[in-house]
This record gives C-alpha cells, structure tokens and sequence, in this order.
C-alpha cells in the first residue's frame, strides 16, 4: 500500500500500478467512524432550523432505511463511468462497514451536469448514450436510457477493439446488464447505477445504491435547506469565509478554486443550491432576495416563499415542500451542500477521493463556523491502474530529452563558445564589434546545429513526443473500471481488506 497521507492537502494519486492511497490510517478510520457516530447522536446544542441536529440526523437516517444506532460508511459521486480511482471508493466502504459491523452506501449523484459518458479505451471510444438531448441536458437524471439496438451496436464496436487485446474486460457484463435495465429504468443514471452495482456484487462488493435526486424531496433534505436559505446573509458570510480561509492555508490566489463564492448584497443572496424546473428542465443557480423583512424564493410566475428563520423546522420543512410541488421546482444541492447532507445527516463517515477532499475542507470550517460543533471527521482514497497491456511498459522521457537539446546547444561549440562569451562581454556595448561578436555566434551555432549529433537528438525528440501522445492514452488513469479484467480489481478489493483485517 502507498505510504499513508497525515495531513490536509498532501493527497497524490499514486503513480505505480496497483498502488492505493488511503487517508487516514485504517485503524484511525474505524476509529473516527464510531468518534462521528457518538457526537452527532449528541448534537442537540446544533440546531438546524430550532430542531437539534440530532433529530435531523435520525430522521434522515430512517429516511434511507437504516438504523440509526448500527453504523454507516458512506461514499458518492457523479452517475458516470467511473475510473478506477474512483470505484475503489466502493471497496473501502465494504471493507471499513464489514469490519465494524455496519452498512455501506454508495449515492450516485444525478443532479449534476451530465459527463463521462463516452465508453473510451486506446484507439478508441463509443458514446454509451443515444439520447440526442445529451449535451443539453442541466441534470443527468433528463438523460435517457439508451436503446437496446443502440446498446447492442456499442457492444459489436466494442468487441472488435477487444478482439485484439490479451486479456477479458468487463466492458460486456455491464452493457448486457444496461440493455436488460434501460427497458425497466426511467432514466439512464438509474440504469447505469443498477448495472455497475451488479458488477460490483459479482466481485464480491456488498454496499447499497441510491439515487442522490429522491433525497432532495426528503423533509429531513428541505429542513436543512430552509435553515441556510432563511439565514441566508449569516449563513453566506460563514460558507465565504470558510472559502477564504482555505484559499488563504493553501495560498490560491484563484478566487474559483475549489469554487467560487456566494454572490451576496443586502438585497440578495446567491446560496449553494440549484432551482431546477422540473417541467422545462432548465435550471438557475438559486438566490433569495430581501421581501418584507424576510429572505424569500421567487418562482418564474413571481409568487414567493418567505422564509421564517423562528419556524418549527418540521413545519417550515413541510410548507416548502408545498410549495416547490405547487410549482414543478427542485433545489438541488450543489457540490459542497450535498456533501454536507450527507456528512451530517446520513453517514457516521464518509469516503472522498482526493478531488472531494478540497470541498470537505471547506466544509469542515463551514459546519464548525455555522453550527459550533466540531466537524465529523472524513475519509480519503484511491487508486491508479493503468490500462492492462500498459503494465510494465517503459515510459518516455520527454522533460529528459528536451533538457538533452539544451544541454547539447549550449555544448556544441565546446570552447569556442566561452571564448565568444568572453570577448563579447569585454566589448563596448552597443558597439560594432560586439554586434559582429554576436552575429559569429549565432552564425557558427546555426552551422554546428545541422550535425549529424543533431540530427539524431532531433530524430530521438520526433519520437519521444510521438510516444508520449501514446502514452497519454495508454497510461490514461481515468478509463472506465470495467475496462479491467476482474482479477485486477479483486486484488484491489482483497487490499483493501487486508488493510482492515
């Protein structure tokens, strides 16, 4: 295993095949898992909304189906192919839950932008969807499921291209699941979470699966929503200034990184949410704005929601609720938001890849600002595996040969060129005899630089750069998990559980 990370931001990707990244030290995990669950079980100071995050909390938890009292490992990400470096996410959560006696969830977020939809594989690639919105959609959950002679025609393309390789992806036990599921699915992420799912059962993963959007019309979900969006300045201030502070420890001078923040003026306040209209399928980052002493949230039509920051939060909840039906709307949780839901509502730990870590920092300053408890502790992994013929083959060094060049350039003359550099430096400036010093000196570097030991570095750089746009794609670590053979990610998943037995 990859030596372990101790710290905020000294997360890399391995770069060695087969090597996991896993943050913090598993026994420390486990630790943090039962440290998380005791505390948020006891935030009755914290209050979302006048209701003690506590009773949120279990709320939510029922919400889902689990006991609150047995713990829960959680991860997510967006509903796509995902890379191995992602997917090994899942292998932790069945480990560390197994270990503790507890359950694992993995939500597949179908409220973003969709992405990652293009089956690739060196010397080629397949869009996995023939929905022609695709592209235009605002959320994946409007994608729809492909057709099955679509899906079979992505099969055939795909089994020629495996035709050629050494080794039995797993490419086809996913497609032939989507052909079965996109008939009964009502739209592709469903599909596509239940078919990796029941390729990851077939590895031996045990974890359960849900869609992230049915989440966001939970009371549990509008409750805490309601909180931030009735405090709207107060609750700005503290997600900006826990931006801030991270840009600051890290010193990033791009204000977009990890995201940009909240616009906020007297009158408005942009907050981390979407308003998505469910009849059109447009959406529009949510703000609220100053009416009649109050925030309050504005439907096309013009009607508004006042927010009541001295409302019963199960009341405020359910009168939301109401209203967002009344008119075809949805706030979506956006990036950081969502994994505050699930941070604080739903998981006793919940597993990022180094990417998401960035916004858990923030959120770690955001809920300890905001709501004055200490913040759950949270978990990081991943993983590198390269395509399988890529696997002990030598890679170029391009960075070594373009130094050679530079090496050789400034050698070529051997001598003679610090005898120039000398006599140029001793003559007059702006002299006619240090321009004619000058000119000797690039004269004989344009005759010794069409040598035959020029020649052949030159031939040697066509080369490497040719190799290295291979390479690119050969050592690509973001090809879609199935790509692998399974016996290359059992191993993976058998690491893992060696890391916690």
């Amino acid at each position: 295993m990859a030596a372990t990370a101790e710290r905020y931001d000294t997360w890399k990707a391995p770069a060695e095949d087969g090597q996991i990244l896993l943050w913090p030290r598993p026994d420390a995990l486990l630790s943090d898992t039962h440290a998380n669950h005791d505390r948020l079980a006891r935030a009755d100071s914290a209050r979302l909304q006048n209701v003690p995050l506590s009773e949120v909390r279990r709320a939510m938890r029922k919400w889902v189906g689990h006991d609150d009292a047995q713990p829960l490992i959680a991860t997510g990400h967006q509903s796509e192919l995902h890379h191995p470096g992602v997917w090994v996410k899942n292998a932790l959560i069945d480990a560390a839950a197994t270990q503790l006696g507890g359950r694992a969830f993995h939500f597949a977020v179908d409220t973003d932008e969709p992405k990652h939809l293009l089956l690739r594989w060196p010397g080629g690639s397949v869009p996995l969807s023939d929905d022609p919105s695709i592209g235009k959609d605002a959320w994946s959950g409007r994608v729809a499921t492909p057709t099955p002679a679509h899906l079979a025609r992505v099969a055939d393309t795909f089994a020629q291209a495996v035709s050629q390789w050494r080794f039995r992806p797993l490419v086809p036990e996913v497609l032939l699941s989507l052909r079965r599921l996109s008939l009964a699915s009502s739209n592709f992420p469903s599909a596509l979470t239940e078919a990796l799912h029941e390729l990851d059962l077939s590895l031996g993963l045990r974890y359960d699966a849900m869609i992230a959007s049915p989440l966001t019309y939970s009371e549990p979900f509008l409750l805490m929503a309601h909180h931030a969006l009735a405090r709207a300045d107060a609750f700005v201030a503290d997600y900006n200034a826990a931006l801030d502070a991270y840009r600051s420890r890290n010193r990033i001078k791009n204000a977009g990184r990890p995201m940009p923040n909240l616009k906020a003026s007297a009158d408005a306040c942009e907050v981390p949410y979407w308003l998505d209209s469910l009849e059109s399928g447009s959406r529009q980052r949510a703000a609220v704005v100053r009416s009649n002493g109050a925030w309050a949230l504005r439907a096309s039509q013009g009607d508004e929601f006042s927010f009541d920051p001295s409302a019963d939060g199960w009341d405020a909840a359910e009168r939301l609720t109401r209203w967002l039906r009344q008119h075809a709307l949805r706030l979506s949780p956006r990036a950081l938001t969502l994994t505050a839901v699930l941070r604080l509502l739903v998981a006793d730990n919940f597993v990022h890849g180094i990417g998401g870590a960035q916004y858990d920092q923030v959120l770690d300053a955001l809920i300890e600002r905001h709501l004055g408890i200490e913040a759950p502790r949270f978990a990081v992994t991943t993983a590198t595996l390269y395509f399988p013929d890529a696997v002990g083959e030598p890679r170029v060094c391009l960075p070594c040969i373009v130094q050679e060049g530079h090496r050789l350039k400034h050698s070529i003359l051997g001598d003679d060129k610090q005898r120039l550099v000398r006599e140029i430096e001793t003559a007059p400036r702006h002299s006619f005899q240090r321009a004619q010093l000058f000119a000797e000196m690039h004269d004989r570097l344009a005759v010794a630089w069409t040598s035959a030991e020029v020649r052949n570095w030159e031939r040697r750089l066509r080369q490497a750069e040719e190799r290295s746009i291979e390479e690119r794609i050969l050592f690509d670590r973001e090809l879609f998990y199935a790509i692998q053979p399974g016996e290359r990610l059992v191993t993976l998943i058998d690491e893992y559980r060696r890391c916690f037995s």
